[in-house]
C-alpha cells in the first residue's frame, strides 16, 4: 500500500507549467497570486528569492523551492531591485525574457492545486515553505531537474507527455528530498505517518480495507499493538483519533467517485462502509456541507472537475458483507 500515492491521487492534486524564465544582466520579477502552490526550480544560474517577513535566499542551480498558494514573492538577479509585474496565471510554458542577453539563469515554475474540499492532503501538510538545495544530497530531485530543464530546451517526439510525468515526479521527488532533513515537522500532520511505523501499518491497513467496521481495538489488534499503544500514538503522529481518520478518509474516498465516476451512490455508500444510503448521505452531507447527488452536480460545473495529471486509481475496497 502506497499511502502518499493514494492521498495525491484522491485529494486530485494536478500540476501545470507555469512561466519559464530566461534571464540575464540586471532584472527582477513580481509573481501575484496564484490559486494553487508554486514550484520553482533553477536550472542554470542563479536568482534571489524574496518573500515579506523571510530573510531574502539566494537560489542556484539545482535548487527548487515551493511556496503556499498566495505568496507573494519576486525573484530577480538582486534584492531590492524594482520588479516588472507579472500573472503567473496568464502563461503556461511560456518563455518570460528578462533582462539583457545573453540569458544566464533560467528557472522553470510548475503550478500545483487540488480539491480544497478533500480532507486528507499532503500539499496541506507541508510547510509554508520548502526548500530544497542543490547541495543537500537529494540526487533524484536533482536528476528531475536537469531532465525538466533538458527536455524544455530542446523538445522532441512526446515532449508534452514527458513534461506531463516530470511535473508529476517533481513534487514526489521534493518531498522525498525536504522530509529527512526535517523529520520533526510533519508532526501532528498528515505526514506525521512517516516517522511512526505502528501509525504507518495502520493506516495501511485502513486504505487497504476502507469499508471494513474498524475500532481502536480491530485495528490495534491487526498490528499487534495494544489499543492504548495506538490511542496514543495515532492522534499524536497525524493529530487525529483513529475513528476520525477513518470516517475522513472514507469521505474523501466517496467525494472523488462522485466527482470522477458515474458510479450509483448504492455503490459508492457499500465501497466506503455504509449499509445504507441514507446512512451514508447523512454523513457524507455533514462532512462536505452537501447531499452526495448535489455534491456530484456541483462538481461537474467547478474546476474541481478539471483532469489531474496524477489519475484517480480504483480504491481498493471490498462491500460490507
Amino acid at each position: 500500500m502506497d499511502l502518499v500515492s493514494d492521498v495525491l491521487a484522491v485529494s486530485g492534486v494536478r500540476g501545470a507549467l507555469g512561466a519559464r524564465i530566461e534571464a540575464g544582466g540586471s532584472w527582477s520579477i513580481a509573481l501575484d497570486d496564484y490559486p494553487g502552490a508554486a514550484l520553482h526550480a533553477v536550472t542554470a544560474g542563479s536568482a534571489w528569492l524574496t518573500v515579506a517577513g523571510r530573510d531574502p535566499l539566494e537560489l542556484a542551480a539545482g535548487d527548487v523551492v515551493l511556496l503556499p498558494a498566495g505568496t507573494r514573492h519576486t525573484l530577480g538577479s538582486a534584492t531590492g531591485a524594482r520588479p516588472e509585474p507579472y500573472d503567473p496565471a496568464a502563461a503556461s510554458g511560456e518563455v518570460i525574457a528578462l533582462g539583457t542577453r545573453p540569458a544566464r539563469t533560467r528557472i522553470v515554475t510548475i503550478h500545483y492545486d487540488c480539491d480544497h474540499t478533500a480532507r486528507t492532503q499532503v500539499l496541506r501538510a507541508l510547510p509554508g515553505f520548502v526548500h530544497v538545495g542543490a547541495d543537500d544530497g537529494a540526487a533524484g530531485l536533482d536528476d528531475t531537474v536537469r531532465l525538466l530543464g533538458r527536455e524544455l530546451a530542446h523538445p522532441q517526439i512526446a515532449t508534452t507527455a514527458v513534461l506531463n510525468s516530470l511535473v508529476d515526479i517533481m513534487l514526489i521527488q521534493l518531498v522525498r528530498a525536504w522530509l529527512p532533513t526535517r523529520p520533526a515537522e510533519p508532526r501532528g500532520t498528515w505526514l506525521g505517518m512517516l516517522g511512526d511505523p505502528i501509525v504507518r501499518r495502520a493506516l495501511e491497513h485502513i486504505h487497504a480495507a476502507p469499508a471494513r467496521p474498524w475500532t481502536t481495538a480491530t485495528l490495534a489488534a491487526a498490528i499487534a499493538v495494544s489499543r492504548a499503544t495506538l490511542s496514543r500514538r495515532f492522534p499524536a503522529a497525524i493529530g487525529q483519533s483513529p475513528a476520525a481518520y477513518l470516517t475522513q478518509w472514507r469521505m474523501d474516498l466517496a467525494a472523488a467517485r462522485l466527482r470522477t465516476t458515474q458510479d450509483p451512490v448504492e455503490a459508492i455508500a457499500a465501497a466506503v462502509g455504509y449499509h445504507s444510503v441514507p446512512a451514508f448521505s447523512r454523513a457524507f452531507t455533514r462532512a462536505r456541507g452537501q447531499a452526495p447527488g448535489r455534491y456530484r452536480a456541483a462538481a461537474y460545473s467547478t474546476s474541481v472537475m478539471s483532469p489531474s495529471l496524477i489519475m484517480l486509481p480504483a480504491p481498493g475496497s471490498n462491500p460490507p458483507s
